[in-house]
Protein backbone atom coordinates (compact mmCIF):
# COMPACT_ATOMS: atom_id res chain seq x y z
CA UNK A 1 0.00 0.00 0.00
CA UNK A 2 1.12 3.43 -0.95
CA UNK A 3 1.48 6.34 1.51
CA UNK A 4 0.63 9.51 0.53
CA UNK A 5 4.33 10.60 -0.97
CA UNK A 6 4.90 7.68 -2.20
CA UNK A 7 1.83 7.84 -4.51
CA UNK A 8 2.27 11.27 -5.18
CA UNK A 9 5.96 10.46 -6.81
CA UNK A 10 4.25 7.27 -8.52
CA UNK A 11 1.61 9.42 -10.12
CA UNK A 12 4.63 11.66 -11.03
CA UNK A 13 6.73 9.08 -12.76
CA UNK A 14 3.99 7.11 -14.23
CA UNK A 15 2.75 11.07 -16.16
CA UNK A 16 6.30 11.76 -16.69
CA UNK A 17 6.81 8.55 -18.94
CA UNK A 18 3.54 8.78 -20.35
CA UNK A 19 4.47 12.54 -21.88
CA UNK A 20 8.17 10.81 -22.73
CA UNK A 21 6.23 8.02 -24.55
CA UNK A 22 4.26 11.10 -26.40
CA UNK A 23 7.31 13.25 -27.41
CA UNK A 24 8.98 12.88 -30.37
CA UNK A 25 12.67 12.02 -29.90
CA UNK A 26 15.15 15.09 -31.03
CA UNK A 27 15.78 15.57 -34.48
CA UNK A 28 18.92 13.89 -35.73
CA UNK A 29 21.46 16.74 -37.37
CA UNK A 30 23.82 15.99 -39.85
CA UNK A 31 25.24 17.34 -43.43
CA UNK A 32 25.00 15.43 -46.75
CA UNK A 33 28.00 15.55 -48.98
CA UNK A 34 26.54 15.83 -51.76
CA UNK A 35 27.59 17.85 -55.47
CA UNK A 36 29.14 21.15 -54.83
CA UNK A 37 27.73 21.36 -51.71
CA UNK A 38 27.63 19.98 -48.11
CA UNK A 39 23.93 20.34 -47.25
CA UNK A 40 23.04 20.56 -43.55
CA UNK A 41 19.58 18.57 -42.55
CA UNK A 42 17.52 17.39 -39.48
CA UNK A 43 16.05 14.08 -39.10
CA UNK A 44 13.67 12.71 -37.11
CA UNK A 45 13.54 9.35 -38.36
CA UNK A 46 10.97 6.63 -37.94
CA UNK A 47 9.13 4.26 -40.82
CA UNK A 48 6.63 7.06 -41.16
CA UNK A 49 6.09 8.66 -44.39
CA UNK A 50 8.54 11.65 -45.08
CA UNK A 51 7.63 14.92 -45.40
CA UNK A 52 10.20 17.65 -46.61
CA UNK A 53 10.05 21.45 -45.49
CA UNK A 54 11.36 23.67 -47.79
CA UNK A 55 12.55 26.83 -46.56
CA UNK A 56 11.64 30.56 -47.18
CA UNK A 57 14.44 33.57 -48.56
CA UNK A 58 14.37 34.84 -45.22
CA UNK A 59 14.80 31.68 -43.14
CA UNK A 60 16.68 28.25 -42.65
CA UNK A 61 15.88 25.04 -41.34
CA UNK A 62 15.20 26.58 -38.20
CA UNK A 63 11.99 28.39 -39.15
CA UNK A 64 10.56 25.10 -39.15
CA UNK A 65 10.80 24.50 -34.91
CA UNK A 66 6.47 24.93 -34.95
CA UNK A 67 6.12 22.00 -37.51
CA UNK A 68 8.84 19.59 -36.29
CA UNK A 69 7.71 18.08 -33.12
CA UNK A 70 3.99 18.37 -34.30
CA UNK A 71 4.55 16.28 -37.28
CA UNK A 72 6.65 13.62 -35.80
CA UNK A 73 3.98 13.51 -33.28
CA UNK A 74 1.26 12.63 -35.63
CA UNK A 75 3.28 9.51 -36.88
CA UNK A 76 5.75 11.45 -39.98
CA UNK A 77 9.23 11.44 -40.64
CA UNK A 78 10.25 15.40 -40.97
CA UNK A 79 13.29 16.63 -42.76
CA UNK A 80 14.16 19.74 -42.82
CA UNK A 81 16.92 21.47 -44.54
CA UNK A 82 19.10 24.39 -45.14
CA UNK A 83 19.40 24.98 -49.41
CA UNK A 84 22.30 26.21 -50.93
CA UNK A 85 24.17 29.40 -49.74
CA UNK A 86 21.21 29.23 -46.20
CA UNK A 87 21.88 28.71 -42.85
CA UNK A 88 24.39 25.66 -42.46
CA UNK A 89 25.23 24.37 -45.23
CA UNK A 90 28.37 25.29 -47.14
CA UNK A 91 28.84 25.61 -50.70
CA UNK A 92 31.73 22.97 -52.20
CA UNK A 93 34.00 25.24 -54.63
CA UNK A 94 35.48 21.75 -55.95
CA UNK A 95 31.94 21.07 -57.23
CA UNK A 96 29.66 22.58 -59.68
CA UNK A 97 27.90 25.79 -58.95
CA UNK A 98 25.47 26.89 -58.32
CA UNK A 99 23.61 24.09 -59.15
CA UNK A 100 19.52 24.01 -59.24
CA UNK A 101 17.34 23.13 -56.03
CA UNK A 102 15.32 20.74 -57.55
CA UNK A 103 18.75 18.67 -57.66
CA UNK A 104 19.70 19.39 -53.88
CA UNK A 105 16.58 18.45 -52.41
CA UNK A 106 16.65 14.87 -54.75
CA UNK A 107 20.60 14.41 -53.87
CA UNK A 108 19.07 14.75 -50.10
CA UNK A 109 16.08 12.67 -50.71
CA UNK A 110 18.74 9.84 -52.23
CA UNK A 111 21.05 10.08 -49.64
CA UNK A 112 18.91 9.64 -47.13
CA UNK A 113 17.20 6.06 -49.31
CA UNK A 114 13.98 7.58 -49.42
CA UNK A 115 11.72 6.83 -51.94
CA UNK A 116 9.25 9.14 -52.23
CA UNK A 117 7.96 12.55 -49.88
CA UNK A 118 5.14 14.91 -48.99
CA UNK A 119 6.54 18.33 -49.67
CA UNK A 120 5.91 21.49 -48.27
CA UNK A 121 7.93 24.73 -49.69
CA UNK A 122 7.36 28.46 -48.33
CA UNK A 123 7.55 31.43 -50.56
CA UNK A 124 10.86 31.16 -52.05
CA UNK A 125 10.79 27.42 -51.31
CA UNK A 126 7.91 27.13 -53.06
CA UNK A 127 9.80 27.53 -56.38
CA UNK A 128 12.04 24.92 -55.38
CA UNK A 129 9.11 22.49 -54.76
CA UNK A 130 6.95 23.29 -58.08
CA UNK A 131 10.50 22.89 -60.04
CA UNK A 132 10.66 19.75 -57.98
CA UNK A 133 7.54 19.12 -58.75
CA UNK A 134 7.81 19.32 -62.73
CA UNK A 135 11.37 17.66 -62.66
CA UNK A 136 11.02 14.80 -60.58
CA UNK A 137 6.63 13.71 -60.07
CA UNK A 138 7.27 10.46 -59.29
CA UNK A 139 9.26 10.78 -56.08
CA UNK A 140 5.83 13.23 -54.67
CA UNK A 141 3.05 11.64 -52.66
CA UNK A 142 1.49 15.25 -52.44
CA UNK A 143 2.76 18.68 -52.72
CA UNK A 144 1.70 21.86 -50.75
CA UNK A 145 2.58 25.61 -51.79
CA UNK A 146 2.56 28.15 -49.18
CA UNK A 147 2.70 31.96 -49.90
CA UNK A 148 4.31 31.91 -53.20
CA UNK A 149 4.62 33.59 -55.87
CA UNK A 150 6.01 30.48 -57.42
CA UNK A 151 8.68 31.90 -60.09
CA UNK A 152 6.31 31.77 -62.85
CA UNK A 153 8.02 33.21 -66.11
CA UNK A 154 4.85 33.93 -68.10
CA UNK A 155 5.28 38.06 -69.18
CA UNK A 156 1.60 39.08 -67.82
CA UNK A 157 2.37 38.09 -64.57
CA UNK A 158 5.69 38.82 -64.48
CA UNK A 159 3.68 42.30 -65.02
CA UNK A 160 1.54 41.80 -62.23
CA UNK A 161 4.17 40.80 -59.49
CA UNK A 162 6.22 44.61 -60.61
CA UNK A 163 2.47 46.08 -59.88
CA UNK A 164 2.94 43.76 -56.60
CA UNK A 165 6.40 44.70 -55.33
CA UNK A 166 7.16 47.87 -56.20
CA UNK A 167 10.47 50.23 -55.43
CA UNK A 168 8.59 51.18 -51.71
CA UNK A 169 7.75 47.68 -50.89
CA UNK A 170 11.13 46.21 -51.63
CA UNK A 171 12.61 48.69 -49.68
CA UNK A 172 10.58 48.00 -46.43
CA UNK A 173 12.58 45.69 -43.88
CA UNK A 174 12.00 41.81 -44.29
CA UNK A 175 9.74 41.99 -41.95
CA UNK A 176 7.12 44.43 -42.51
CA UNK A 177 6.86 42.72 -45.86
CA UNK A 178 6.56 39.15 -44.64
CA UNK A 179 4.97 39.44 -41.27
CA UNK A 180 1.29 40.59 -41.22
CA UNK A 181 0.13 43.66 -39.11
CA UNK A 182 -2.27 41.21 -36.95
CA UNK A 183 1.06 39.09 -35.82
CA UNK A 184 3.26 42.12 -35.24
CA UNK A 185 0.50 43.50 -32.88
CA UNK A 186 -1.04 40.60 -30.90
CA UNK A 187 2.62 38.81 -31.40
CA UNK A 188 5.87 40.97 -30.53
CA UNK A 189 7.91 38.54 -28.99
CA UNK A 190 7.35 36.21 -31.84
CA UNK A 191 7.82 38.94 -34.15
CA UNK A 192 11.25 39.36 -32.53
CA UNK A 193 12.13 35.58 -32.75
CA UNK A 194 11.40 35.37 -36.22
CA UNK A 195 13.88 38.36 -37.35
CA UNK A 196 16.73 36.63 -35.36
CA UNK A 197 16.13 33.60 -37.67
CA UNK A 198 15.69 36.01 -40.47
CA UNK A 199 19.34 37.94 -39.44
CA UNK A 200 21.01 34.59 -39.11
CA UNK A 201 19.32 32.58 -42.53
CA UNK A 202 21.89 33.40 -44.82
CA UNK A 203 25.88 33.32 -43.90
CA UNK A 204 27.98 36.05 -43.63
CA UNK A 205 30.86 34.42 -45.82
CA UNK A 206 31.04 35.02 -49.69
CA UNK A 207 27.81 33.59 -51.01
CA UNK A 208 27.39 31.15 -53.93
CA UNK A 209 25.79 32.46 -57.13
CA UNK A 210 21.89 32.23 -57.10
CA UNK A 211 21.07 28.61 -58.13
CA UNK A 212 19.00 27.89 -61.37
CA UNK A 213 15.71 26.10 -62.10
CA UNK A 214 15.73 23.07 -64.11
CA UNK A 215 12.39 24.34 -65.24
CA UNK A 216 11.43 27.66 -67.28
CA UNK A 217 8.13 27.75 -64.72
CA UNK A 218 5.08 28.90 -67.33
CA UNK A 219 1.43 28.17 -66.13
CA UNK A 220 1.36 25.79 -68.96
CA UNK A 221 3.75 23.90 -67.64
CA UNK A 222 2.06 23.77 -64.23
CA UNK A 223 -0.82 22.19 -65.77
CA UNK A 224 0.99 19.53 -66.34
CA UNK A 225 1.10 18.35 -62.77
CA UNK A 226 -0.86 15.84 -61.45
CA UNK A 227 0.40 15.05 -57.98
CA UNK A 228 -2.32 15.92 -55.24
CA UNK A 229 -1.65 19.36 -54.56
CA UNK A 230 -2.47 21.87 -52.10
CA UNK A 231 -2.36 25.90 -52.08
CA UNK A 232 -2.22 28.07 -49.55
CA UNK A 233 -1.62 31.41 -48.58
CA UNK A 234 -2.51 34.42 -46.07
CA UNK A 235 -5.35 37.03 -46.30
CA UNK A 236 -2.78 39.58 -45.20
CA UNK A 237 0.12 38.17 -47.33
CA UNK A 238 1.43 41.24 -49.39
CA UNK A 239 3.10 38.75 -52.03
CA UNK A 240 1.39 36.45 -52.49
CA UNK A 241 -2.19 37.74 -51.72
CA UNK A 242 -5.66 35.46 -52.55
CA UNK A 243 -5.93 36.46 -55.95
CA UNK A 244 -2.26 35.07 -56.95
CA UNK A 245 -3.19 32.05 -55.47
CA UNK A 246 -6.54 31.67 -57.49
CA UNK A 247 -4.05 32.12 -60.40
CA UNK A 248 -1.95 29.09 -59.94
CA UNK A 249 -5.28 27.17 -58.49
CA UNK A 250 -6.96 27.61 -61.71
CA UNK A 251 -4.07 25.75 -63.69
CA UNK A 252 -3.04 22.95 -61.32
CA UNK A 253 -5.51 20.33 -62.18
CA UNK A 254 -7.81 19.13 -58.72
CA UNK A 255 -5.52 21.18 -56.56
CA UNK A 256 -7.19 22.75 -53.03
CA UNK A 257 -6.45 25.96 -51.71
CA UNK A 258 -7.09 27.60 -48.55
CA UNK A 259 -6.50 31.23 -46.66
CA UNK A 260 -4.83 31.62 -43.41
CA UNK A 261 -6.70 33.96 -41.73
CA UNK A 262 -5.10 37.24 -40.38
CA UNK A 263 -1.53 35.87 -41.75
CA UNK A 264 1.16 37.67 -43.93
CA UNK A 265 3.86 35.89 -45.39
CA UNK A 266 4.68 33.54 -43.31
CA UNK A 267 1.56 31.88 -42.40
CA UNK A 268 3.83 28.54 -40.61
CA UNK A 269 4.66 30.98 -38.25
CA UNK A 270 2.12 33.67 -38.09
CA UNK A 271 -1.06 30.87 -37.55
CA UNK A 272 1.20 27.83 -36.69
CA UNK A 273 -1.73 25.65 -35.52
CA UNK A 274 -3.68 26.34 -38.72
CA UNK A 275 -1.67 25.97 -40.41
CA UNK A 276 -0.26 22.63 -39.03
CA UNK A 277 -3.73 21.23 -38.90
CA UNK A 278 -4.45 22.30 -42.50
CA UNK A 279 -1.30 20.22 -43.73
CA UNK A 280 -1.95 17.69 -41.98
CA UNK A 281 -5.10 17.03 -42.76
CA UNK A 282 -4.46 17.01 -46.39
CA UNK A 283 -1.54 14.82 -46.61
CA UNK A 284 -3.23 12.49 -44.56
CA UNK A 285 -5.57 11.85 -47.57
CA UNK A 286 -2.70 11.37 -49.90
Amino acid sequence: MFTRPALILSIAAVLASTLLAQSPAPAREATADLSGVHLFFTDSGGNGEPVVFVHAATGSSRVWEYQRPVFAKRGYRVITYDRRGYGRSVADASGPQPGTGADDLNALIDYLKIDRVHLVGTAAGGFVAWDYALSFPKRLRSLVIANSIGGVQDPEYQAAMQRLRTPDFLAMSPDMRELGPAYRVSNPSGAERWRALERTARPTSAQPPAQTFRNRVTFALLETILVPTLLMTGDADMYAPPPIMRMFAARVKGSQSFVIPEAGHSGYWEQPEIFNRTVLDFIRRH
